[in-house]
């Protein structure tokens, strides 16, 4: 397991034994598992599995019914909100730019927050659009108005980088993109995540996409997480669920 550098040895994100319910309804059923600093750890299922309801626990948009949720071994129930919303990076498929800001101030909007003198603010948001693949030149004083959807989708990546989390959280960001700005994205996600080094949990119902970008898949079946796999492994499982999956290969 990587450990950070200075932090007590232990994983980035936890799920111990956590339940989840609306009502009767039962979303996750005993979800156990740990995600660790460098990996790109999938949660991969069909619609309505528990994907989203498992990674909005991790920045405390949810709270498990029972069972707890560890961010950097301590509960999201005791983190304070807004500190632990923060230290996370979170992508969206919508992506959520503020219309009414430049591209360089929506990637600065953490370190802002934070109270970052601005020559850091501006030479940061320079440094991760350049990292994206958009000429900070050219790209940091337009609007989110003047940009494509995959250009969108690079600013949101920089954006979640900013601050220089531990952790990122991508909730299908590439699953509204055209077939080729997606493949070109995916793989700037892998050029990416070898040089940031973050405990990564990303969302999909896109085999594919799961087996080209994880280090490990966990695949949910109704709320239940019935495997846990790297992709190689996935893709000799003999689990129902798994071979379903496979079949639209």
């Amino acid at each position: 397991m990587a450990v950070r550098r200075g932090a007590v040895d232990r994983p980035a994100v936890e799920f111990r034994s956590v339940h989840f319910s609306i009502g009767e309804v039962r979303i996750l059923d005993n979800f156990n598992l740990t995600i660790a600093d460098g990996e790109t750890l999938v949660l991969l299922g069909r619609s309505g599995s528990g994907k989203t309801t498992a990674l909005k626990m991790v920045n405390g948009l949810t709270f498990p019914s029972s069972g707890d949720v560890l961010v950097e071994g301590k509960s999201t129930r005791e983190w304070d909100p807004i500190r632990l919303r923060r230290s996370i990076g979170y992508v969206i498929q919508d992506i959520g730019l503020f219309p009414h800001f430049t591209v360089a101030a929506n990637v600065g909007l953490v370190p802002n927050l934070e109270g970052w003198e601005q020559p850091r603010v501006r030479a940061r948001a320079d440094e991760l659009l350049n990292q994206v693949g958009l000429k900070a030149s050219d790209y940091r004083d337009r609007y989110p108005r003047q940009l494509s959807g995959g250009q969108k989708q690079r600013v949101g990546v920089a954006r979640a980088l900013a601050a220089d989390p531990r952790i990122l959280l991508f909730d299908e960001p590439f699953g509204a993109l055209d077939p080729i700005i997606r493949a070109e994205l995916q793989q700037q996600f892998l050029e990416l995540r070898r040089v940031v080094n973050k405990a990564s949990i990303f969302v999909t119902h896109d085999v594919r996409e799961a087996l080209k970008l994880g280090s490990r898949i966990a695949l949910l079946e109704r709320g239940r997480l019935v495997l846990v796999a790297t992709p190689d492994e996935f893709l000799r499982s003999e689990h129902k669920e798994a071979v379903a999956f496979r079949a639209s290969l």
